[in-house]
């Protein structure tokens, strides 16, 4: 044997992590399409929004569509792959944040252009990308029973995302809540049930993927998939630098949008930490700092290229927990994707083919594992002599608030409702605050247990326990000794009086009730 050979022998091999499992190049790719249907829906929606707002022409949104799904793109793979002090190299699939909406909306109404909104964006990523390593520093106040309420509050707020993609968004249309969508999602969700039940593993891995391929094929069945307009428009575009023009800068809009990116920082914290639960890969204050570098650069990127604030997004979060592809090189090629949909506008309105219900369909699973994997996460905590199940009630429902009442906060300032219109950000904060109260700052505890702490389904007197003997065990509901002869419990007042249903002379002795 050689030296080199001796040394390759003698080397240990560190345990790979999760995250860093490599896989063929085709089923990567298969695997990161699957990631990409999976947020289409959300990351157009944002350009949708905001070019209309703007008073875009259907080009120039087309131009925003595709710069946003490029810059996406870039994101992810750094996110994934990472290079020094940028990228969590997890599998997170990053796009344009929805958290920023209002805000933008609040800049253009204000009379502000599309400029002021690339300047807000630009500016004020750059301010968080200078503090993301002391933000990372809160890392340490995330114990399970705080990750858990976040996580559990993730899948509980995306629940209406799935339910929107099913019946639609807008009561006036004439589809909206139409009883052939709902049809067409619970046939995608039927797909998904009966491929993850299938034995090969490959097929389970892409159940979700071949259910949005099928579904999309039953809707077109039912006429519900329109192939025109796909190859109206380029085929190949590059995202013009400055499109619309240079940003302008306007100091109320910069903090507006900073605040924004404080939530954003939050909810992408949030998901670092539940797709690491997820996937069991270990995260620390560096690794967090890392990916909200990654974010923070990302967004300060985007305005350049015509996009917005870039953020993990959650459902991809759901994705993982299904197909238990951990792998962030499956993501990593997702992101890949996502820029070849940004230069190739044609196969950007290919996806967008697909019909709304069937990404729906696929939500309600995606969306519901990640509630799951929070209540799993939960379950590992401690009720027992303390205020965690108050701390779990009261941050979840907090969280929930602003998800099933969208008028909950809109009397309060504008910088207010930026924060806690936020589902995530408001459980995020609120378990933050709560946990420190009760767990972290202990003094001032009562040393009673409170009316709210979580209180024993029985309790068993200690004089009970003083009387076994050794070899006592339960039977049916009867004491018996080691001998198997039933031990009597008589009344309280000690006459006796067996209250056990089977002969008195039985037993080898008898007990008095306490």
């Amino acid at each position: 044997m050689s030296r080199a050979q001796r040394t390759r022998t003698k080397r240990p091999i560190d345990p790979q992590r999760p995250e860093d499992e490599r896989m063929p190049v085709g089923s990567a790719f298969a695997y990161g399409l699957q990631h990409v249907l999976t947020m289409y829906g959300g990351i157009i929606a944002v350009p949708i929004i905001i070019g209309g707002a703007a008073g875009m022409t259907g080009g120039e949104i087309a131009v925003l569509l595709a710069s946003c799904l490029f810059i996406g793109g870039l994101a992810t793979v750094l996110q994934t792959v990472g290079i020094p002090f940028f990228g969590s190299k997890l599998p997170l699939v990053q796009g344009v944040s929805f958290a920023a909406v209002a805000t933008m909306l609040s800049i253009l109404n204000q009379g502000s252009g599309i400029q002021a909104v690339f300047g807000a964006v630009l500016v004020a990523s750059i301010i968080g990308l200078v503090i993301a390593p002391f933000f990372a520093q809160i890392v340490r106040f995330f114990p399970p029973l705080v990750t858990g309420i976040i996580i559990t509050t993730i899948g509980l707020t995306l629940v209406p995302v799935a339910a929107g993609w099913i019946v639609g968004n807008d009561p006036d249309a004439p589809d909206f809540a139409d009883p052939s969508n709902v049809a067409l999602a619970g046939i995608t969700l039927a797909i998904i049930m009966l491929l993850s039940k299938v034995g090969n593993a490959t097929i389970s891995r892409l159940s979700i993927l071949i259910a949005l391929v099928l579904g999309t094929g039953v809707g077109a069945l039912m006429g519900k998939v329109s192939f025109d307009g796909v190859f109206d428009g380029a085929i190949v575009a590059f995202p013009n630098p400055f499109h619309f023009g240079l940003p302008v800068f306007e100091p109320a809009a910069i903090f507006s949008m900073f605040i924004v990116i404080l939530v954003i920082m939050t909810e992408t914290t949030a998901d670092l930490i539940a797709v690491a639960e997820i996937t069991g890969s270990k995260v620390d204050s560096k690794r967090i700092a890392a990916g909200l570098r990654a974010d923070m650069l990302s967004s300060a990127v985007s305005p350049v290229f015509n996009s917005f604030t870039q953020s993990a997004f959650a459902q991809n979060v759901g994705l993982v927990a299904v197909t238990k592809i951990k792998s962030r090189w499956a993501v990593a090629a997702g992101g890949v994707i996502m820029v070849l949909l940004g230069l190739l506008p044609v196969l950007g309105r290919l996806v967008a083919a697909i019909p709304m219900p069937v990404l729906g369909g696929a939500g309600i699973v995606l969306f519901g594992t990640v509630t799951a994997s929070g209540i799993r996460t939960l379950s590992k905590v401690s009720y027992k002599n303390n205020m965690n199940l108050i701390i779990v009630a009261t941050a979840i429902t907090f969280g929930v608030l602003p998800v099933v009442n969208e008028d909950f906060y809109s009397n309060f300032p504008a910088w207010f409702q930026v924060i806690f219109d936020s589902g995530i950000s408001s459980a995020a904060v609120m378990a933050l605050l709560l946990n420190l109260l009760f767990n972290v700052f202990t003094v001032g505890n009562s040393k009673n247990q409170s009316v709210f702490g979580a209180a024993p389904t029985r309790q068993i007197p200690i004089q009970v326990i003083e009387c076994l003997e050794d070899g006592d065990r339960c039977v049916d509901g009867k004491i018996v000794d080691a001998d198997d002869n039933e031990v009597v419990l008589v009344d309280p007042a000690g006459d006796n009086v067996p209250l056990s249903d089977s002969d008195a002379s039985g037993p080898s002795r008898t007990e008095p009730e306490p």
